[in-house]
């Protein structure tokens, strides 16, 4: 039996804890906050989508940074066995479109509650309100045999391993450690980016850190008025260069700020590396048609409301706050009378409605990220155990490390995987 000290009691920490206590080992979990999973209280809007209800296979194309490094975790702990975890353990759970698995109450915390029991059913011993401030770790006096083949290179020499953890209270000794200590989003829940300090401290890299999942700010004001407006089945495209870097369908929102809404959500994660000012952005308003057919709709509705106003005259086409955006973007007066639109200007409002132009300012932030993009490098990371190759008896899970996934669940997976694969891998 070892002494195993968890860091962190989100997603990824409750479910290392429980998953070591399983083997029999002695686990401490630390949190810094006053109670467990406060992230966890506030994803899926405080319904939280604890999984996607996909195969492994299905699973690994939704993540954006990590795919090679998770499939073993994922393939081990795929979403069934979460779903199962919860099960086993009574809470009630139901499917929800794209696959998406919540708690059947809706309450986030009935997540959170199902863990702790979990755990303490497991006898992990909780502290809450414990602030971890140091990772201790020394070269071990006499070299067994063993640490000898586990070193990583005749180069490096012989490891560390971790001996105990210092808190704002105490000290406490530990054969293992394991760091779930999350990222630097809705730093409200108390995510202060602690994990990436300690390794740092202990000689691991850690990558840049990005906003991930987060809304985009638009250059100009011209969307000012269209707060508030859904749009569905749409098309966000982003080009870098000649390469098209985001091709989503599905639903957006205009904000006050510029765009957010789920295909907005998954772009930014797959841009946020790259020079946003360069990139060319634009909106497919009607993909379900190419400009022939959509201007053969166009004819249609303009023969209908020939003796109107153009801006009265696509009601049918667009949502009204969108219809003078639009219009001004392709030069067309809004009074100008249906009849005398020109074939050239015709053309031109095609051409809008099927890539209405935008220019991205900036990421929204870490305040209002939904994850933190980047984290500890996974070349330095067993993938299997998720156990430090520069330290012995250390590991790292869940957003700590530099990976991250689309919305629908695909994360608090993640999460779950690579804690069960941290704490299920001690001997």
């Amino acid at each position: 039996m070892k002494k195993v000290c968890v860091i962190g009691g989100g997603a990824a920490g409750l479910m290392a804890a429980y998953a070591a206590a399983q083997k029999g080992h002695q686990v401490t979990l630390f949190e810094q906050n006053e109670k467990l999973g406060k992230k966890i209280y506030i994803t899926g809007k405080g319904r939280c989508n604890f999984t996607n209800d996909v195969s492994a296979e299905e699973f690994l194309p939704n993540v954006v940074r990590g795919r090679k490094f998770l499939t073993g975790a994922i393939w081990s702990f795929p979403p069934q066995k979460t779903i199962e975890f919860f099960e086993n353990n009574d809470l009630s759970i139901k499917i929800e479109r794209g696959n998406r698995a919540f708690p059947a109450s809706d309450h986030a915390s009935d997540v959170t509650k199902t863990l702790e029991k979990a755990c303490k059913n497991a006898n992990v011993s909780i502290k809450l309100s414990e602030k971890v401030v140091k990772i201790h770790t020394t070269m071990p006096d006499i070299i067994p045999m063993s640490d000898i083949a586990y070193s990583p290179s005749p180069d490096i020499g012989i490891m560390p391993r971790v001996v105990k953890i210092s808190t704002l209270k105490d000290t406490y000794e530990c054969d293992e450690i394991i760091v779930a200590t999350g990222g630097i989003s809705y730093p409200s829940t108390g995510a202060t980016g602690d994990g990436y300090v300690f390794a740092q401290d202990v000689g691991h890299s850690v990558t840049d850190l990005k906003c991930g999942l987060c809304g985009l700010n638009l250059d100009g004001n011209w969307f000012a008025d269209l707060q508030g407006l859904t749009l569905k089945n749409v098309t966000f495209t982003v080009k870098n260069g000649k390469k098209v870097v985001v091709n989503e369908f599905g639903e957006m929102l205009f904000t006050h700020f510029g765009v957010s809404g789920p295909i907005v959500l998954s772009a930014s994660s797959l841009i946020n590396r790259l020079p946003l000012g360069a990139l060319d952005v634009s909106l497919d308003l009607k993909p379900a048609l190419d400009e022939q057919t959509l201007d053969k709709r166009l004819l249609r509705d303009f023969e209908k409301y020939k003796n109107k106003q153009i801006v009265n005259a696509l009601g049918e086409l667009l949502p009204q706050k969108l219809i003078p955006i639009v219009l001004n973007r392709a030069q067309i007066s809004l009074t100008k009378n249906v009849n005398v639109v020109t074939k050239e200007e015709r053309a031109k409002l095609v051409s809008v409605l099927k890539a209405l132009p935008m220019k991205i300012r900036s990421l929204r932030g870490f305040t209002e990220a939904i994850i933190t993009s980047g984290g500890v490098e996974l070349s330095e990371i067993n993938p299997k155990t998720m156990e430090s190759k520069k330290i012995k008896g250390l590991r790292f899970c869940g957003e700590v490390l530099d990976v991250d996934a689309f919305t629908g669940g695909f994360n608090m997976q993640i999460a779950f995987a690579t804690g069960y694969a941290a704490g299920n891998s001690i001997e």
